[in-house]
């Protein structure tokens, strides 16, 4: 049986409060309530921090005014937690608790002789208040840093959310092992057989992977970083790397052996974790460019050469056992909650990529108020790991909100997005699933396919309760709560069958994120009553900033409201209320590592972070994204148009295309590149071959093609003729000339993310698709040269 190592089994013994890098809106120092309301209602957390200590009643060093502002902050603090009935119940459920404790702690040291025994006085469960809560924070002047070792103020507010005490990623990670340590953490497949780790397990692999790191010279402040796809070792590399002092890095397994280099450089890594040989072979290449690595660990399958300071994971994994407990513990000990822990890298689609240093309170604070919006319930969600860890959005919900609520997540198989998803969800059951738009579009797509060789019949029916889910979700999304007549027949006749087949049938929540999705994607889910809530954010806000989580709470089109304990302004906005969405929370981020410039440039003097996005807000302020302020199109006439809307408007008339890409900027007029639908090989690379949907359109206008290059060669006139008449249609619903789309191109080959013209989450990256294809460009304004 795995145990909790050495101090760690304490109980809290601090009642301080570090009242440094506190700042409220204005920038000024605050020292007012810090609101317990994100703490658990467990009455058994313990955890153990040492800290810059002021004494609350016996400090000289602390002026007489502080000293009263800390004792009111520590007061008006302490009604907020709920009280226990009475004071019988509170020493009956204590020593309850003791009783349990005793009786776990005796079938440890039966079961491993290694556990020291301990005091009654340091088993004993202390009961949870803003009082005894310690706050772990070092000296900081400002709020933002581009150094790996500054800490910085944080967003703390007065009260209220975003006002809760500050905690590592260490406490936030305990607390969950001494409320749910025996709960299943993770589930993976391993030789074709299911593993599953409990989070006392968890934890115990977590610090073995810390003190392997020590073992190979990990340096404070230095980087790790994970090459690889989603794994439970990913999970201990990153979070190990944090216990032992380091910048936790994810590296997109898309990356070049150029773009692995300038990360790795970048973060000053000292050992990077590879999937495989294949992400092995990028590394080696550029090896001699990496003079802080000490090291390279791989995490899969067996070493197909011997190098010096090459392992394999079950190598690193015993390099540390000799390393004391007390070494790491001393290292856990000076973990501040507002200094870095981890690094995002962005994709770096117009220059080098960014690295966005996020603290322990960055990811510690967002998850648990992401925990909170999530759900109502500890210890019982259930979540599926499959999308890039290296982004944001996926590493805060699989490991820090997971972490936050003791879920159980499962692990896809490294094929998942070519096709294996659908048994990994069928298998797990998900309670609540993120997919990018790119996921829920291509599930779209063969449910879509699947159906059109349905029977009449069937179609009808399909079609009838599609139609009732409709009904449905738009009267529960307007506050009506009406249920239209044939609903609970629709229920079981359609929709259950369709979210059992797509291994959904739990999940109360479902989201997408990461990237723009179109209408009709949102309203086919609905209709299928799966209604789809968008969450909004950047790796600047460590994932969410605003979000929609229930259909009372939703509009159609919207990414939400703002987060609880943030904030949101548009910045110099225009005559219809569109402005620059700027952020402000507890969840922005301290600065880019190294990058002074771009870091004032994304956050302003008083601290707001500039998103770049255009949006505007409803009455009842909700956020619509209307456009990027670098993605605007300004023609050669002046005007400015937002390309998002306009490709969804033309791709919502011609169902048989699957990418477009808006192009005029400085030019006359607007033209456009696109795409047609095929079908995706076994390592989702677009083929020749047209996909079910298009080859239906075909067979129905008489066209005997089978591939894109056969359309595009003879230039099949009805595809051509249906593609213009949905351009005219698109056109027919611009709000001025200026917006309508002239000229068009049907390219050779779909978008992709190997192929370039798609980032890690199938964001349409502009500038590159307009170098890659500068010659159909060319070709479009040239023609219309002539003719003029």
């Amino acid at each position: 049986m795995l145990a909790i190592s050495g101090k760690y089994k304490m109980s809290l013994e601090d009642n301080s409060v570090m009242s440094n890098g506190f700042a409220t809106m204005d920038g000024t120092e605050n020292f007012s309530s810090l609101d317990a309301q994100t703490v658990s209602d467990a009455s058994d957390l313990k955890m153990h921090s040492k800290l810059i200590e002021v004494d609350l009643h016996e400090s000289d060093s602390a002026p007489a005014a502080e000293r009263q502002n800390i004792e009111t902050a520590c007061e008006a603090a302490e009604p907020q937690v709920e009280p226990l009935s009475s004071p019988e119940k509170a020493v009956e459920e204590e020593e309850k608790g003791e009783e349990e404790e005793e009786k776990k702690e005796e079938e440890e040291l039966k079961k491993d002789k290694a556990v020291e025994e301990l005091s009654s006085e340091e088993t004993k469960a202390v009961p949870v208040t803003s009082a005894n809560l310690a706050t772990t924070l070092s000296p900081a002047e400002q709020l933002w840093s581009t150094d790996r070792d500054q800490a910085v103020k944080l967003r703390i507010e007065g009260s209220g959310p975003g006002s809760e005490t500050p905690i590592t990623v260490h406490q936030m990670f305990l607390e969950t092992v001494e409320k749910s340590g025996d709960h299943t953490a993770l589930v993976f497949k391993k030789d074709g057989q299911q593993v599953t780790v409990t989070w006392r397990q968890y934890y115990e692999q977590c610090r073995a992977a810390a003190k392997s790191f020590l073992k190979l010279g990990l340096e404070r402040y230095r980087g790790v970083a994970i090459l690889g796809f989603n794994s439970p070792e990913w999970f201990y590399a990153d979070i190990g790397c944090i216990l032992a002092g380091g910048l936790a890095t994810g590296v997109y397994t898309t990356n070049s052996p150029e773009a692995c280099q300038y990360v790795a450089a970048n973060c000053e890594a000292n050992v990077i974790v590879v999937e495989n040989q294949k992400q092995l072979d990028k590394i080696l290449q550029v090896r001699d460019q990496l003079p802080h690595l000490k090291a390279i660990v791989q995490y899969k399958d067996e070493l197909q050469q011997k190098l010096p300071d090459l392992y394999t994971w079950e190598e690193f994994m015993k390099l540390g056992e000799e390393v004391p407990n007390d070494r790491l513990d001393t290292i856990i000990d000076s973990l501040r909650a507002n200094e870095c822990c981890s690094l995002i890298y962005t994709s770096g689609t117009t220059g080098n990529p960014k690295g966005v240093m996020l603290s322990h309170d960055n990811l510690t604070w967002t998850a648990r108020t992401s925990a909170a919006l999530l759900s109502n319930s500890y210890g019982v969600e259930v979540l599926v790991s499959y999308l890039p860890l290296s982004h944001i959005a996926a590493q805060m919900i699989d490991i820090w909100v997971s972490m936050s609520f003791a879920g159980t997540t499962y692990f896809a198989e490294p094929d998942a997005l070519k096709g294996s998803l659908v048994n990994t969800l069928k298998e797990a059951r998900p309670t609540c699933f993120l997919g990018v738009p790119r996921v829920w579009e291509k599930m779209q797509d063969k449910m879509k396919a699947i159906g059109g060789k349905a029977s009449p019949m069937r179609k009808k029916v399909a079609d009838w309760a599609k139609s009732i889910g409709q009904r449905y979700n738009h009267s529960a999304m307007n506050g009506e709560n009406w249920v239209p007549w044939g609903f609970m027949l629709a229920n079981n006749l359609v929709f259950k069958k369709v979210q059992a087949a797509l291994g959904l049938e739990r999940s109360r929540l479902c989201l997408t994120g990461a990237a723009p999705i179109t209408k009709e994607t949102l309203e086919y889910f609905m209709s299928l009553n799966i209604p789809l809530m968008e969450v909004y954010g950047m790796s600047e806000t460590s994932g969410p900033h605003t979000v929609s989580v229930t259909i009372n709470d939703y509009r159609l089109t919207s990414c939400g409201k703002v987060m609880p304990g943030c904030k949101i302004k548009l910045d110099k906005p225009d005559n219809d209320g569109i402005g620059e969405i700027c952020f402000w929370g507890r969840n922005v981020f301290m600065g880019y590592l190294n990058m002074a410039e771009k870091t004032t440039e994304a956050l302003d003097e008083d601290g707001w972070l500039h998103s770049g996005d255009l949006g505007r807000l409803d009455d009842c302020n909700f956020l619509f994204i209307t456009g990027r302020i670098k993605e605007l199109i300004i023609t050669a006439g002046g005007e400015n148009i937002p390309p998002v809307p306009i490709e969804d408007a033309v791709k919502a008339e011609i169902p048989i295309l699957s990418n477009a890409m808006l192009v005029g900027d400085k030019l006359k007029f607007l033209s456009m590149l696109l795409t047609l639908k095929c079908v995706l090989d076994d390592n989702g690379e677009p083929t020749d071959e047209l996909s079910p949907e298009v080859l239906d359109f075909c067979r129905q206008n008489g066209i005997g093609a089978t591939k894109v290059s056969e359309i595009v060669a003879n230039k099949e006139e009805a595809v051509y003729k249906a593609i213009q008449e949905g351009m005219e249609r698109a056109n027919a619903k611009s709000t001025s000339n200026a917006q309508k789309v002239q000229k068009w191109v049907i390219l050779d080959r779909d978008f992709s993310l190997l192929g370039g013209e798609l980032g890690p989450t199938m964001k349409l990256r502009r500038p590159i698709v307009a170098k890659m294809y500068q010659d159909k460009i060319e070709e479009l304004y040239a023609v219309s040269s002539e003719k003029q």
